[in-house]
């Protein structure tokens, strides 16, 4: 919990909010980074990766956690793929398939990080300790992306306030397609949003937005 504190105030300072923080919008950001944010969020990442090399130890290799998990809820690959699992699951059950390297999006392709799998280390390839495993080394591989972009923010970084951040904003905005779907890896799997616009060609507007949880497809 006091880990977790650390974490929710750097975002409450971010934004103002503790847990609805509404900072992604379309195009970008709602506001820049505040003035010191990137030295305490790097002060932060070097304080939590001991503490996760201890979580690690204490729990997820503790002999009762392991069995308890090991062998347990266990989900062959192909049975997570019938039942539409995303994200860490499916990881968990052995493939390797992030939308961050399938699809490239964002500032994804000039990173560099590993894709976490279940192995079967303590038990069967896709049981509940290797979820549980690909989730805590995903947290390796996140502290990894972030120094990563505080690299690239504390290089030749010039701040939005500095001018109209709108400027690079469309105003409205102009699909291509009559529908079409957007999505990315979020930290429980695919979040996706199907947009259908109006249908003319001179002016398609989009009119239409249906949001797919990561749950979406296990619960039809």
């Amino acid at each position: 919990m006091r880990d977790r504190e650390h974490i929710l105030r750097l975002m409450e300072w971010l934004n103002g909010a503790r847990m609805l923080y509404n900072y992604i919008w379309i195009g970008g950001l709602f506001y820049d980074l505040p003035v010191g944010f990137e030295e305490r969020c790097r002060e932060f990442v070097t304080y939590l990766r001991p503490k996760l090399t201890e979580l690690q130890q204490l729990v997820i290799e503790n002999e009762i956690f392991v069995k308890r998990t090991a062998n347990v809820g266990v989900l062959p690959l192909p049975v997570a793929i019938n039942y539409g699992c995303t994200g860490p699951v499916l990881r968990g059950s052995g493939l390797r398939y992030d939308l961050r390297r399938v699809d490239g999006y964002s500032v994804y392709t000039e990173l560099e990080f590993d894709i976490p799998i279940g192995k079967g280390t303590m038990g069967a390839v896709g049981d509940c300790w290797d979820r549980n495993q690909v989730r805590v080394q995903e947290c390796y591989e996140s502290l990894r992306i972030v120094e990563q972009c505080l690299d690239q923010l504390l290089g030749d970084y010039r701040r939005t306030r500095d001018y109209d951040p709108q400027a690079v904003v469309p105003k409205k905005i102009r699909p291509k397609a009559m529908n079409f779907y957007a999505r990315a890896e979020s930290a429980k799997g695919e979040l996706g949003f199907f947009f259908r616009t109006n249908g003319k060609s001179d002016v398609p507007v989009p009119f239409l937005l249906f949001p797919q949880p990561v749950g979406y497809w296990r619960d039809q």
